[in-house]
């Protein structure tokens, strides 16, 4: 990701952002949608201000009259690709049939996660970035959590405890994540899968001493 000085700021450039006129939010969600689909498709790789502004077909100082500079640019479209991302896994496991158990609404989310989608790849590539820079792209990785967390929380049965559905919700985040990262890293599709299994059966297990302890 190309992160240079040359891309700017509004007050180093001198440019203003918009002031929330209704005129000026419907230009800025047509670019920020514009952009959000390069990076949906090109990925975090040599992102910048001027790229964006080639797939917006505008210029940086239009870009930096609506965001607060790149990585300000970068946060919403990350943003927007990862609500995207929730509506989905979410609609795929509350799907179905009624009466489905936590293991298989895990089941049918991962089978969406696991795809790959354009923009699915680069919220992985995200998290690789957060990673390598924690203290500029950290929040590429806490942003993901407050996120993901209260999906995966109101997937859990409704009579457990909110504290034993957050130990569970940040389990499966946690090991969702790994198995996501390792998938676009070593490829090792065999080991993702057992190790999904495995994820699996401690949700049947967590579920079921939850219902020996009722």
């Amino acid at each position: 990701m190309n992160t240079s000085a040359d891309d700017g700021s509004p007050e180093r450039a001198g440019y203003r952002r918009s002031a929330g006129t209704p005129r000026g939010e419907a230009r800025r969600r047509e670019l920020l949608d514009r952009v959000t689909e390069d990076l949906a498709v090109n990925g975090l790789v040599d992102f910048s201000l001027r790229r964006a502004a080639r797939a917006a077909g505008t210029t940086h100082k239009v870009l930096l009259y609506h965001f607060d500079g790149v990585d300000d640019l970068l946060r919403q479209a990350v943003l927007k690709l990862r609500e995207r991302r929730t509506v989905s896994a979410m609609a795929a496991a509350t799907g179905g049939p009624a009466g489905r158990t936590l293991a298989d609404r895990v089941r049918a989310m991962w089978s969406m996660l696991s795809g790959d989608e354009p923009g699915l790849r680069v919220l992985d590539e995200a998290i690789g970035l957060a990673m390598y820079d924690p203290g500029r792209f950290g929040w590429l990785g806490r942003e993901a959590s407050q996120l993901y967390l209260p999906s995966l929380v109101s997937l859990c049965p409704v009579d457990w405890s909110d504290r034993r559905k957050l130990e569970v919700a940040e389990m499966i985040l946690g090991a969702l994540r790994g198995f996501l990262v390792e998938s676009r890293t070593s490829g090792d599709a065999a080991g993702i899968a057992a190790g999904f299994e495995a994820l699996v059966r401690a949700l049947e297990r967590e579920e079921a001493a939850a219902g020996q302890d009722d």
